[in-house]
């Protein structure tokens, strides 16, 4: 075993060490660059996922939609099971406008009610009348009788 320092390198030997070595003090440029880039792609990733997840909510918060509540809870669902189909729903919901049934029956109904009050009215005044002329009338016949 030859302990000579001053031996010659192999003819194929390159000149210098490539970077992404560790060097004779420890330290790894390469591992921690590549920590360092692992930590800040988990990061944009997560945060994309998150963003991503909340679509629906922002959609449903910016057009003040009634179902604001149903929406973001489909959205939590869908982020903590990994149930892709809670978000779609919840897409869907953000998406599309519910039609409005209520109103048009609430409208319907205000209009019978005033329709009924209105006949209700022209039923009274009629019996209004009636109990006027009855009451002329008995009028007249009294006077007719006295005058006989």
């Amino acid at each position: 075993m030859s302990t000579d320092i001053t031996a010659t390198t192999h003819a194929m030997a390159t000149g210098h060490i490539p970077g992404f070595l560790p060097s004779a003090d420890g330290s790894d440029p390469l591992f921690i660059g590549v920590v360092v880039g692992v930590i800040v792609m988990v990061l944009f990733v997560g945060s994309f996922y998150f963003r991503l997840h909340a679509i629906p909510e922002h959609m449903a918060h910016t057009d003040n939609h009634a179902q604001m509540q149903v929406i973001g809870i489909l959205c939590l669902l869908a982020l903590f099971t990994h149930n892709n189909a809670f978000w779609v729903v919840a897409l869907l919901l953000a998406a599309f406008r519910m039609p409005d049934f209520l109103s048009p029956l609430q409208s319907i109904a205000r209009s019978l009610e005033s329709l009924k009050n209105l006949e209700e009215e022209a039923i009274r005044t009629d019996e209004k009348r009636a109990e006027r002329a009855s009451a002329l009338l008995g009028q007249e016949e009294v006077e007719g009788d006295s005058h006989a």
